[in-house]
């Protein structure tokens, strides 16, 4: 297991899960809010966040990984927005540079926030020198401008990216292994939203069950094709009805199907059921 000191993680299995899903009726995006993982130390931070980059302009980030490199390069971004500005007539700053509130499409936003990833990653690694500490950071990128068809990428380290395409409709980050199963079993371009909605909560619950890095709260947001704002913008906690019965059904239904397939014939005594 992972386990974060201070804002930096040691190298070993990943923490915290991310999974969005791009489907012909919209954009769902979910993450864990897991940071440290022990017998007593247990703790959680955001890692959906919507970034305000103007009117008719919805942008989504959810990132795993080091969370001091996320969030400077999250800071980066912002701060750019802040600085293109000029004073009083709202305008932008002649000879600013492009930030995500003036980049013409996702792609070339999704450019941009991978250069500052690269950037942020870059400057902790020079902080860290030698220090056996992980600086590896992803994220995911979704969103739209002025009502165009929502977009999702996958973003390294690095800040090179892939695109979500409709024949593998979701991408992952974080530990994935094993809400992967189910998304790949159920989840195509033509599932309803919040069929998706509901598949990647199982994901959740499954990613849950078998490793203590991943835990609630869940946040969750949901964009439908065509608009401009999110529909939905949710956390999930542990009090959830939802949730805790999707939980339940899930575990139940594991079950049922078990015991509803027939025991191997391979040697078995007749009748027994007893492999010999």
């Amino acid at each position: 297991m992972s386990v974060q000191h201070g804002q930096f993680s040691v190298e070993g299995e990943p923490m915290t899960y991310c999974v969005g899903i791009l489907v012909r009726d919209g954009l769902a995006m979910l993450a864990d809010t897991r940071t440290n993982a022990g017998l007593d130390n247990v703790s959680s931070y955001r890692k959906l966040r919507v970034i305000d980059a103007g009117p008719g302009r919805t942008m989504v980030v959810a990132s795993a990984g080091s969370l001091s490199v996320t969030q400077a390069a999250m800071t980066r971004l912002t701060d750019a927005m802040l600085l293109a500005a000029v004073g009083e007539d709202g305008g932008e700053r002649a000879g600013a540079p492009e930030t995500l509130a003036t980049a013409p499409t996702m792609f070339r936003a999704a450019t941009l926030i991978g250069q500052a990833l690269h950037a942020a990653r870059a400057a902790v690694d020079e902080a860290v020198g030698g220090d056996r500490i992980s600086t590896s950071a992803t994220l995911l990128f979704g969103g739209c401008i002025a009502g165009r068809k929502p977009r999702l990428f996958l973003i390294y380290a690095s800040g090179n990216f892939i695109e979500c395409q409709p024949d593998t409709p979701y991408l992952q980050i974080g530990e994935h292994k094993y809400g992967k199963p189910i998304l790949d079993r159920v989840v195509q371009y033509d599932t309803p939203i919040a069929e998706a909605v509901k598949v990647a909560l199982i994901s959740f619950t499954s990613t849950m069950r078998s490793n203590l890095a991943v835990g609630l709260p869940i946040d969750l947001m949901v964009l439908r094709s065509g608009e401009t704002e999110p529909e939905l913008v949710h956390r999930i906690t542990d009090d959830d009805d939802y949730y805790r019965e999707l939980t339940e059904r899930w575990s139940a239904a594991m079950r049922n199907a078990t015991a509803s397939i027939p025991l191997p014939p391979y040697g078995a005594a007749a009748g027994q059921g007893v492999l010999v």
